[in-house]
C-alpha cells in the first residue's frame, strides 16, 4: 500500500502545478518533521499560486517548528499582502495573528 507522500508525489509527477496535490505533500512534510522539504513546497505552491494564501500561514508554522523565526516572520508579511490583494480577510488575521505571537 502506497504512503499518502508517495500518492501525492505522484500526483505531482503527473501533475507539477497540481496546488492540491503540493500543498497536501507540504502538509504530510511538515507533519513528519522534514520541516525543511516542506518549507521548499509552500515556497514551490507560492511562486505558482501567489494567491494561495493557506500555504503562507502553514508555511510560516512550518518555519516556526523548524526555530526559523525571522523567517517565519517575513512568510507571514509576504501572506498577510497576498490576502490583502486577494481580498482573503479570514486568512490575513490568522496571519496577522500568527505575525503577533511572535517572539
Amino acid at each position: 500500500m502506497s504512503s499518502r507522500l508517495e500518492i501525492l508525489e505522484g500526483m505531482l509527477a503527473q501533475d507539477p502545478a497540481n496546488t492540491f496535490a503540493r500543498y497536501g505533500l507540504a502538509m504530510e512534510l511538515a507533519k513528519g518533521g522534514r520541516y525543511a522539504d516542506a518549507v521548499r513546497q509552500f515556497e514551490e505552491l507560492i511562486a505558482n499560486k501567489p494567491d494561495y494564501c493557506a500555504a503562507y500561514f502553514h508555511g510560516g508554522q512550518t518555519l516556526e517548528k523548524a526555530g526559523e523565526l525571522e523567517e517565519a516572520a517575513a512568510m507571514y508579511r509576504r501572506g498577510i499582502e497576498a490576502a490583502r490583494q486577494a481580498g482573503d480577510t479570514h486568512t490575513r488575521m490568522e496571519l496577522e495573528g500568527a505575525l503577533a505571537l511572535l517572539p
